[in-house]
């Protein structure tokens, strides 16, 4: 009789990919997997394109300030309480891995009062509240930077990196190439991260564009709606919406990379040994975990920072050339990381647990 698992973690992409990144190895161990996940969020289309059966349950976001729908969302957790635990007893999972994201708090608690085993993944070097609430209730907390270990539970904490699917490790530079239609002459600058997010990153790269492609030849990965018709077929830059199935393409052809610093995004670059400038959202539009994310980064040698206060089409430019004359310095620093791709530790763990080893 196999054994079975359940991944959770929803809100965002980032909640879902490290899970996806687990399915191969998993699948290759016998086990039986589900997912649970909000009824409507992105993790249910990703999940299901994967194959992997589904269950939606109620949610609500743990607010620390005043607001009418903490009264509504009160109900929703309980609600959502009830129907994890229900699901959990119909499966009977040996196991319960966790990436995160409000969802998956009441899928961790009542896995722990039932006395199921469970995995928690920290992307970011402070935890988010979701996960904080989660950490009583898990047996193993993973996280992606040295620093966050001394914010865990003594005992749980493990440096494991981010999993990180398997086939962006197998791309092929020719295929990037051709697919950019570039001769590989120059060498290749991509920027990918461009969500709605970051808009300051779209913009100050196309006010870049004179100076740079006089060394580089560039793949500009815009987000949805950002296209800029007045630059379709401009010699040596090329831009996409979004890229799936060649994306570990293009990161085999591109020689540095531009982009925000969200936890998953930079730990994929990590794992692929690509030198990176790094420009964190700032903490006006956030908690500021993505500028204490790439100030880690930059602390390890695995990356290059500025400020979106201080970026400029000048100190892109002036940041890219001297990363790209660099970049070997960076790439040894990356070899060298204790932390290059989770998908082996978490495995390990899922293993230890579940009485594999």
């Amino acid at each position: 009789m196999s054994e079975k698992i359940i991944l959770t973690g929803g809100g965002t992409a980032g909640h879902v990919t490290p899970n996806i990144a687990l399915l191969p190895g998993l699948r290759a161990r016998g086990f039986e997997i589900r997912y649970i996940g909000s009824h409507e969020g992105i993790e249910k289309s990703l999940m299901e394109a994967e194959g992997v059966p589904y269950d939606g349950i109620s949610t609500g976001k743990f607010r620390r300030y005043l607001s009418m729908k903490n009264i509504q969302d009160i109900g929703n957790i309980l609600k959502g309480l009830k129907e994890a635990r229900a699901l959990l007893r119909e499966y009977k999972p040996d196991i319960v891995f966790s990436k995160g994201g409000y969802v998956a708090v009441p899928v961790v608690i009542e896995a722990h009062r039932l006395k199921i085993p469970v995995i928690i993944h920290e992307s970011d070097m402070t935890p988010g509240l979701a996960n904080r609430l989660c950490f009583r209730s898990a047996d193993r907390i993973c996280c992606n930077f040295p620093e966050t270990l001394d914010l865990l539970p003594k005992g749980k904490a493990v440096l494991s990196g981010s999993p990180i699917r398997s086939e962006l490790l197998s791309g092929s530079r020719d295929a990037g190439l051709a697919f950019t239609g570039f001769s590989g002459e120059k060498p290749v600058l991509m920027m990918i991260g461009g969500s709605l997010g970051a808009q300051v990153l779209n913009r100050t790269l196309r006010e870049a564009l004179d100076a740079l492609t006089e060394t580089f030849d560039v793949v500009h990965l815009t987000g949805k709606g950002n296209l800029d018709e007045s630059l379709l077929g401009r010699p040596g830059y090329v831009q996409y919406e979004y890229i799936r199935a060649e994306l570990k393409d293009l990161f085999a052809a591109a020689d540095v990379v531009f982009s925000r610093a969200g936890a998953n995004a930079i730990c994929e670059l990590l794992a692929l040994r690509k030198p990176n400038l790094l420009v964190p959202l700032s903490k006006a539009a956030s908690r500021g975990d993505q500028i204490l994310n790439a100030r880690s980064f930059e602390k390890q040698g695995f990356s290059m920072v500025i400020e979106e206060e201080q970026l400029t089409a000048a100190s892109l430019t002036e940041g890219l050339l001297s990363l790209y004359r660099d970049r070997d310095r960076y790439v040894r620093a990356m070899e060298n990381s204790p932390a290059k791709n989770g998908v082996d530790v978490v495995l390990g763990l899922i293993d230890e647990l579940t009485g594999h080893i």
